[in-house]
């Protein structure tokens, strides 16, 4: 979680009915009884699935088993409100066309790769998406996959039947297939939360079908998805009969959309109804419009009218025919027909619930009492009538489909050209009273829906009146737009709106950016960017219109448009800076900073050569500004050098990248004292980076000091916050996630240097901290949390405080359950280990005899397995075999305990990280300084030749990889064993000189009692 981030709001996770099994682990019993009971609220619960609850608001989201066959509505119900057989809940037409799209997503399901796997649906309103993916999923069922639907929560009225819990456990079912509807309306961190649900955690085949307006919220969504090792795929649902498509694909869809109308109507012929002249044109490209035009034309056929021939025409005449359906219920009163609003009533009511959506009782009648409208009682009772709730308990049902439902509200604001449908006066102040704060300064949650379904009235080709009456909601509060989330300023941006007014929704943007807003904002500045250039001729001033751009791509995951932004920002800034004018210097910072952000794009972008050349060259420019100008200069100079650092050590160069980056840290450590609170996050990276590479080089005791530091300028960076609109805190913000990080490569290195509960209490903390931030977002953190988990046990474990150690090893399992199943490539050794640890901590306990056997042989299974695909595994056999004999061999009368082993870093990691002392195998010690030459040849061969061991012992005894010991892939043994410190004094004994040399590597001397981190802040630029 990034300081951005910070104001994500508490989740309770539950699994009330139980949950999917973890693999090796007991089967859910299938006889669950679940009873909800509601002393007040309601209540919701799942059998399979875990809930995720808001304190305040309910569920995140709702899941339900996908129905089987759709509701069966009266015929003359249907007629009295035409529109209501469009509605696609109730599957009157016949499925025709999209063959092509089916075969994809069939194929999808059903081929193979990732065990999850999404698929992002989209297309504008109206394409048919929602009908495709209820013939999808209904084909689905039929072949034996267990469909699961998923609504977003807050705001959504529940329903109070007393099934609203639902058994989601696929037994016996082929695959889960979970559907999710306005998937690009939900925020990422909701989505996240769904991502990380256990109904998707088992081991049958699961899909993910997203259906979404547009791809703009995608490459955020992928990025979550790619977290929880989902696969993914976008699919865009493109209009009939385009170029490529089907020519016959409109005629034939309006033929069975007609038939099965004329059906209802009882039209005994309807092949005498010909389709409209213009079916050929763009607008009637919607699988909807096509269905508009059918229904309509059926209509009229039966009521001897002609059918209009435009999209807008078959909207006015649909809601024409609502009109005066409202106008008979109220004419009807007058024989006793419990029915007492007026169609002008009734004409705001469905206004203000095409805005607000459906909403509980007690909300929408305050709601239509505050727009002035009286007896809202009544008002809702008979808008009931006319709509009744999709949710029972619910009112102010909106208008379906939803494009009709923008199209009314088009038509009932002033502006438009459409003659036989009148606008009303009242439309424009409702629509800004819903969108409009309250006393105490909170927004109705309405306001989602309805500035994103206003904004979708006023795209390009359909009501650009609707644009104005935006301006005018926006003028009065931009902020608005921003509270009302990604999905409406997606649409915003994709409106005529003035630059004046996107610019003022622009200021109210999040600095640093937002999570659940970042892919809306990129879209939002793209439009603005796209605005501003043509009338941007200072290519110093188009580079940072490309750079901000720039920015906030790289905030929603578009890592490579971010870069491509970045270049571009870069091109102008040269061209800016090929002058030789005073201003000279300020062209080169702007140059200077561009190549900074493009270095982290570059690396988002999986592109580190052209990070790395981009950083350096960042860094030679800021060198010479601040030498001219430190005060200004410097914290860019060492961001640079930190990146420089970063590139090195990616190319394989810890030892070069070490340099540069202490340079970066001594300039920090300067500025924050003398400049307090602005750049200890800065200078928290660059240590925790230098940590690493001295950890990586083998320099133990500079690693730890680097490391302690960076944690203690972490927690003061994270107290401060980041410098409002400085550089660093644009481009590098470490949060609590980071922080996390420290912390735990710090207890590996202490751990190491046997400062053992030192070492335990940083793991501590660290592991506090992936709890709280795995509870808001387990899909990004989850990983994390099981790899702390795992290490603290194994550290404990070797302390005997086996029941502390059981503790951790069971979470670990669990998660890393999940994570192994939905990618086993990656986590199953993780699996593996946990379950090793969890039986190991069971006998050491004397517990439970039974599971610690069950988890010793699942381990044995799991490393097999992997060790005849890798035989770097078998050393971690060999451990679970160890762990599972003893289980066999312990008995309840006879518990058997498990034995510290012998690990390496007891001898060895301490003696190659030090230059003074050689312990013999009589643990006599020997300065090297005294020792021989020849003694000194005879250690030094000897040593070398058991490298490969000793890479073995220590991975094994530090519970690490081989790549945390500093190995890259330009290592062997002896290579990686000729860096450290112990071998280094040898070799130069060996050569008759003394073991340490008379200067610091960082080119410092050697006065008595040093220490490289007193060489820090020493540092300064030249």
């Amino acid at each position: 979680m990034t300081a951005a981030d910070d104001d994500a709001r508490p989740v309770r996770r539950t699994a009330p009915g139980g949950g999917a099994a973890p693999p090796g682990g007991a089967a859910a019993d299938p006889r669950v009884q679940q009873t909800i009971r509601v002393e007040s609220g309601f209540g919701y619960g799942v059998v399979g699935a875990d809930l995720h609850v808001f304190p305040d608001r309910g569920p995140v989201y709702l899941l339900g088993e996908h129905p089987g066959t759709a509701p069966a509505p009266d015929g003359a119900w249907l007629l009295d409100q035409p529109s209501r057989m469009l509605n696609a809940r109730y599957r009157l037409v016949d499925f025709t066309g999209r063959e092509r799209e089916r075969t994809e997503l069939t194929a999808w399901r059903d081929g193979p790769g990732p065990r999850l796997s999404a698929t992002w649906l989209h297309g504008p309103g109206g394409h048919g998406k929602s009908r495709l993916a209820d013939e999808f999923a209904a084909e689905s069922a039929a072949a034996g996959w267990k469909v699961v639907t998923a609504t977003h929560g807050p705001g959504t009225v529940l329903a109070s039947a007393p099934e609203s819990g639902a058994d989601l456990r696929p037994d016996g079912a082929r695959g889960l297939l979970l559907v999710v509807d306005y998937a690009d309306r939900w925020p990422v961190s909701h989505l996240a939360w769904l991502f990380s649900n256990r109904l998707l955690a088992g081991a049958l085949p699961t899909r993910l079908l997203l259906l979404a307006r547009s791809a703009t919220a995608w490459p955020a969504v992928r990025s979550t998805l790619e977290d929880v090792m989902a696969g993914t795929r976008d699919q865009e649902l493109r209009p009939l009969g385009t170029s490529g498509g089907d020519p016959r694909a409109r005629p034939a869809m309006f033929a069975a959309a007609r038939n099965c109308f004329a059906a209802r109507y009882g039209v005994p012929d309807p092949a005498v109804i010909a389709p409209p002249k213009d079916l050929e044109r763009p607008e009637f490209g919607l699988v909807l419009a096509v269905h508009m035009a059918a229904l309509v034309a059926v209509d009229a056929h039966v009521r001897g009218e002609q059918a209009p021939h435009d999209l807008a025409g078959l909207s006015a005449y649909l809601l024409n025919r609502e009109r005066r359906h409202w106008t008979r219920l109220w004419e009807n009163r007058l024989e006793g027909l419990d029915f007492g609003t007026p169609p002008s009533d009734m004409d705001r009511v469905v206004f203000t619930a095409a805005l607000t959506g459906a909403l509980a009782p007690e909300e929408g009648g305050a709601l239509l009492a505050g727009l002035g409208l009286e007896r809202p009682l009544r008002l809702l009772t008979d808008h009931g009538a006319c709509y009744p709730p999709a949710e029972p308990g619910a009112v102010l049902e909106p208008l379906y489909p939803d494009r009709l439902a923008e199209d009314f509200l088009a038509l009932s604001l002033d502006g438009h050209r459409v003659t036989g449908y009148p606008a009303t006066p009242w439309a424009a102040p409702t629509a800004r009273t819903l969108s409009t704060r309250g006393p105490d300064g909170a927004l109705p949650p309405s306001v989602t829906r309805g500035l994103t379904f206003l904004a979708a009235a006023a795209a390009p080709g359909r009501w650009p009146h609707v644009a104005g009456h935006l301006e005018q909601i926006l003028r009065q509060d931009p902020s608005v737009a921003v509270a009302a989330g990604s999905a409406a300023l997606t649409a915003l941006a994709e409106t005529d709106l003035p630059a004046s007014v996107l610019a003022a929704v622009e200021a109210c943007f999040p600095e640093f950016g937002q999570l659940d807003l970042d892919a809306g904002i990129a879209t939002f500045t793209a439009r603005l960017v796209a605005e501003r250039l043509p009338a941007t001729a200072d290519p110093a001033e188009r580079g940072r219109l490309h750079q901000s751009l720039g920015f906030r791509l790289g905030r929603a995951g578009r890592a490579r448009e971010a870069l491509a932004a970045d270049e571009e920002a870069v091109r102008c800034f040269r061209q800016a800076a090929a002058g030789t004018s005073a201003t000279a210097p300020s062209r080169a910072a702007d140059l200077a900073t561009g190549l900074l952000h493009l270095t982290q794009h570059a690396y988002d972008a999986d592109a580190p050569d052209r990070a790395l050349h981009a950083a350096e060259e960042a860094a030679a420019l800021f060198q010479d500004l601040a030498a001219a100008d430190p005060a200004t200069h410097e914290p860019g100079f060492a961001l640079a050098l930190a990146q420089v650092g970063r590139g090195l050590a990616a190319a394989g160069y810890p030892d070069r990248a070490t340099a540069p980056t202490e340079r970066a840290a001594g300039i920090f450590w300067r500025l924050t004292a003398t400049q307090p609170g602005r750049y200890e996050t800065g200078l928290a990276l660059a240590l925790n980076n230098l940590g690493t590479f001295s950890w990586q080089l083998r320099r133990l005791p500079d690693a730890v000091a680097a490391q302690a530091r960076a944690i203690e300028f972490a927690r003061r960076g994270l107290a401060a916050g980041p410098p409002a609109g400085s550089l660093l805190a644009r481009a590098f913000v470490l949060d609590e996630s980071g922080l996390a990080q420290c912390l735990g490569n710090l207890s590996l290195l202490l751990w190491a240097s046997r400062r053992r509960d030192e070492a335990l209490a940083a793991l501590q903390e660290a592991l506090t901290i992936a709890r709280r931030l795995a509870t808001a977002a387990p899909a990004a953190h989850e990983p994390v949390l099981a790899e702390l988990a795992s290490g603290l046990a194994t550290y404990l474990g070797r302390q005997q405080r086996w029941r502390e150690a059981l503790a951790l090893a069971e979470e670990a399992a669990e998660i890393t359950a999940r994570l192994a199943a939905a990618d086993p490539m990656r986590y199953e050794d993780d699996h593996a280990k946990a379950l090793r640890q969890s039986a190991e901590a069971r006998l050491g306990t004397a517990g439970d005899l039974t599971a610690a056997r069950r988890d010793a042989d699942a381990s044995v299974t799991l490393y097999r397995r992997l060790a005849e695909r890798d035989p770097q595994y078998g050393r971690a056999l060999e451990q679970a075999e160890e762990v599972q004999e003893l289980a066999w061999s312990a008995s309840s009368a006879d518990p058997v305990a498990p034995k510290a082993r012998w690990t390496s870093e007891d001898h060895w990691m301490n003696l190659l990280n030090q230059d003074e002392v050689w312990q013999d195998i009589k643990d006599r010690r020997h300065r090297l300084d005294e020792m021989p030459v020849s003694y000194c040849g005879n250690v030094l061969r000897f040593i070398r030749s058991q490298a490969d061991q000793l890479i073995v012992l220590l991975t094994d005894g530090l519970d690490v990889a081989p790549e945390a010991l500093g190995l890259t892939d330009r290592d062997d043994a002896t290579s990686w064993l000729d860096r450290q410190p112990l071998i280094v004094a040898l070799t130069r004994r060996a050569r008759g000189e003394s073991a340490r040399p008379e200067l610091c590597h960082c080119g410092y001397p050697v006065a008595p009692d040093w220490h490289h981190e007193h060489c820090y802040p020493g540092i300064v630029v030249d």
